[in-house]
């Protein structure tokens, strides 16, 4: 076993750091009803969220039911997964089942489609703790935000994260001078669990460590794009935007596009025009770069969008969040709408006994034109959701008003469950014991005899025969 998996916090008193954060969940844990919010823990990455939701669980002797970013989280295995677990009670004796729901930022693509509307759906239905945790708060979708209570967790100071360390030394009878351990927290950057991996990997066959030791195993410091944007937009000086552009691990033709997306910061009239200059001056030689398969030509490219762009900002900083290219947010938009559509399409198909193809290009639009004559009917009998309505009917409103009715009936009909139950054993208890009248009675049908074989039908009358069918099938609507 790792050390970061070793010496996790088993319970809330040995998370280090954040304790306001900390302070709130307990309070949180101690008030909990069906009704209150679930907690939503965000911040960097090794600032203590899962360990201290674990931590929480063990504390208050809680069953913990998790879903991750490898999982393939669809609507039906959050369902099935979390939407079960939050509705029933434990096997286990524990008081309650705490759902816990990590990298809930993670939602994106078709593997995940339908997970956030899934999400809500469980979150409205729960009837037990739910915690989620993200890296990034504004990567979670508004609806789901605006349903849970926000925790911070902030990066660990340096001086923070050595007492940790020299536990662990202590406990692995590893002699390591405090330059070392220092060393290794400031080059963590608030983050606890790299901290311990680089102490565990410079540990490796050494029984004391000093700080020229620990000088391989410090955390890999390339920028992310996020840093780039920030320090273009910033007071950087220009080698270190330089240095900081050739760390990030991105190509100039999508540093361009993420600059260009924020390009908006800049206020100046005379200056935004002065910036997109520099980008298209940089998309030129991009543009040649793969026309003459020259990669020479790169830098260049990144120079002239590093630090004409920066000049042109003349340091006045982004004071908002940082946007992402909207060519990605589109093609992101494209594929949803191809799952949403492909799902759709294999409902429909599977009731009318129809390929989803030919369904398609030949049958669409009249299906189309009987959804919306009843649409109620229509999501009730395929077991539509709202996007697969909307992109039936063209009408979201619509469609939501439709879904919200349906759900309406469903809650009803679980409600009027448990009554019906009770009156049928009521029913049964009240009725004669006897084995002779509570077994029905049960008459053999006289035989019909041999069946004539029916003739087999020409083309034609074949074709009317399956024209025929189809009305049939959607007369209902």
């Amino acid at each position: 076993m790792d050390w970061a998996s070793e010496y996790r916090p088993k319970h809330i008193t040995e998370v280090v750091g954040n304790s306001s954060a900390l302070h709130q969940m307990v309070a949180w844990a101690r008030e909990w009803t069906p009704e209150s919010k679930p907690l939503l823990l965000y911040g960097k990455p090794g600032t203590g969220k899962t360990s201290s939701a674990y931590a929480l669980a063990t504390d208050f002797q809680w069953e913990v039911i998790e879903l991750n970013a490898s999982d393939q989280r669809t609507r039906d295995v959050i369902r099935k997964v979390a939407g079960t677990s939050s509705t029933t009670g434990t096997l286990s004796g524990a008081v309650r089942k705490l759902i816990l729901l990590d990298e809930a930022d993670n939602l994106h693509g078709t593997a995940d489609r339908g997970g956030a509307r899934a999400i809500i759906e469980v979150i409205a239905s729960s009837r037990q703790p739910i915690i989620l945790i993200a890296n990034d708060l504004y990567q979670l979708a508004p609806e789901i935000r605006a349903r849970c209570e926000p925790v911070q967790f902030k990066a660990l100071p340096a001086r923070s994260i050595v007492p940790r360390l020299r536990y662990i030394c202590s406990a692995e009878h590893l002699a390591c001078s405090d330059e070392a351990l220092k060393g290794i927290a400031d080059a963590a950057s608030g983050d606890m669990r790299a901290a311990i991996t680089m102490l565990e990997a410079a540990a490796i066959g050494r029984d004391t460590l000093g700080e020229p030791d620990v000088a391989t195993s410090r955390k890999d410091e390339r920028s992310s794009v996020f840093t780039l944007v920030s320090a273009v937009y910033g007071k950087t000086r220009a080698p270190d935007l330089m240095r900081i552009a050739s760390e990030v691990d991105e190509t100039p033709d999508t540093l361009a596009q993420w600059i260009e997306a924020n390009v908006h910061a800049i206020h100046d009239r005379d200056r935004y025009i002065q910036a997109y200059h520099c980008l298209s001056r940089s998309d030129e030689y991009i543009g040649r770069t793969y026309r003459q398969q020259y990669y020479t030509l790169w830098r260049y490219a990144t120079a002239l969008m590093v630090l004409g762009v920066s000049g042109a900002a003349g340091g006045g900083g982004i004071h908002a969040r940082i946007n992402a290219p909207d060519r990605w947010k589109k093609m992101a938009g494209y594929r949803r709408q191809k799952g949403i559509r492909t799902t759709m399409l294999g409902k429909l198909g599977r009731s009318l006994h129809l390929s989803q193809y030919l369904l398609r290009d030949t049958y669409l639009t009249p299906v189309s034109l009987l959804a919306d004559r009843d649409p109620l009917s229509f999501a009730r009998h395929f077991a539509l959701d709202t996007d697969e309505l909307t992109l039936l009917i063209h009408d979201k409103a619509k469609a939501q008003r439709v879904v919200k009715a349906l759900r309406e009936e469903e809650k009803a009909l679980l409600k009027e469950h448990p009554r019906i139950e009770q009156e049928q054993a009521k029913k049964a208890a009240s009725a004669p014991a006897r084995e002779d009248m509570a077994r029905p009675v049960v008459q053999k049908a006289p035989d019909p005899g041999p069946r004539a074989e029916t003739p087999p039908l020409s083309p034609e009358d074949a074709k009317q025969e399956e024209s025929r069918s189809q009305k049939t099938l959607f007369d209902g609507f």
